[in-house]
């Protein structure tokens, strides 16, 4: 005689497989976002919308009044009236930065429209599986909380006494994009087993996954630093700087101070500390490598790359198209992390008979 659980899992209308594939293709799109982030971050970009219209702002300028009135307000601020004004911005330059910048935002709207109206649909003809709907609710709000942390994130580098957003805020509005990302992949790996056998329950999050998981999102944060303080420019050789091993960094407000704001020491804890994120990363690749092989060889080839990237991009003194690749395969690293800790999680989670 079947039991409640049973019975009730074989007569789901949930339809897992198309979830997991539309999580995926989010994921996708998030990816893009991390990398139209990061070039927008490196182009200097960041700060040439002044406003927030999250739904007019859709359309970019369309007359030569409009884009008058766009260049007006960024010549109020303090990136302008320092920087890019004493070096002859001119009216053509200021629409380069203004167009990856906008670039960001419309994609951020895609992705919400991608999810929100998807969700709606599947929502409406009961396709959700049990159990899902809360965690795809809290993905939803993850990406609400993203455009409101990217608007703070702005809005920390508008005054006239500042020339660059809050490298804290910054931090905290990739990694909540990276967290995203993990996230949907998650989620999709979770209805893919449960495609494969109605009866299969999600993956736990492993001690050995977390650790891994705590460990790589310190190494993301000093990344974040990392880039908003631009302090990939702190020097150009490796494994040397300034020609020692540890650099010269401001000690005045002590160690803890300069870690999180000091360039040279940030830049020098992210080179050192990816050896500590590629031990772990190690271990668990290893762990899962007879459980899911595909995983494990996925996450020793991410972080491979990453690491030659990473080393690429500082002796090429941040090249633009080296440094989007790094946070390419960053976000890269991200996904087959948490590939691999589901696999783990699901090994020790056995389905229920």
């Amino acid at each position: 005689m079947q039991s409640p659980r049973r019975a009730a899992l074989e007569t789901d209308r949930g339809r897992p497989r198309a979830l997991a594939l539309w999580l995926l293709a989010v994921a996708a799109l998030v990816t893009a976002m991390v990398v139209v982030g990061g070039i927008t971050r490196l182009t200097e970009s960041g700060l040439s919308i002044t406003e927030w219209k999250p739904v007019t702002g859709a359309l970019p300028p369309l007359s030569d009044a409009q884009w008058n009135a766009e260049f007006a307000a960024y010549q109020q601020i303090g990136e302008y009236r320092q920087i890019n004004g004493p070096a002859g911005m001119s009216l053509a330059d200021y629409k380069f930065i203004y167009f990856w910048e906008w670039s960001h935002r419309l994609l951020g709207r895609m992705i919400g429209l991608a999810f929100a109206l998807p969700l709606a649909w599947f929502w409406l003809r009961r396709a959700i599986p049990a159990g899902y709907k809360p965690r795809l609710l809290a993905l939803l709000a993850l990406g609400g909380l993203q455009g409101v942390f990217g608007w703070y994130m702005v809005k920390s580098g508008l005054s006239e006494q500042v020339t660059d957003v809050s490298h804290f805020w910054l931090s905290i509005h990739l990694l909540t994009a990276l967290f995203t990302l993990a996230g949907l992949v998650w989620a999709a790996l979770d209805l893919l087993a449960l495609e494969r056998d109605r009866l299969a329950r999600p993956a736990r999050l492993t001690v050995l996954g977390t650790v891994t998981a705590v460990v790589l999102a310190f190494q993301l944060l000093l990344g974040a630093w990392v880039a908003g303080l631009n302090a990939g420019l702190a020097s150009d050789t490796w494994p040397l700087m300034q020609g020692r091993l540890v650099p010269e960094y401001d000690t005045s407000h002590g160690f803890l101070w300069a870690a999180a704001h000091d360039p040279f020491l940030i830049h020098f804890l992210h080179r050192w500390w990816a050896w500590v994120v590629v031990a772990a990363m190690v271990v668990l690749a290893r762990r899962v490598r007879s459980i899911e092989r595909p995983a494990s060889i996925a996450l020793h080839s991410a972080f491979g790359t990453q690491i030659i990237l990473g080393i690429a991009t500082v002796m090429t003194g941040v090249a633009l198209w080296l440094a989007a690749l790094h946070q390419l395969v960053g976000a890269l690293v991200v996904v087959s992390t948490a590939w691999c800790a589901h696999a783990a999680g699901r090994g020790v989670a056995p389905l229920a008979r």
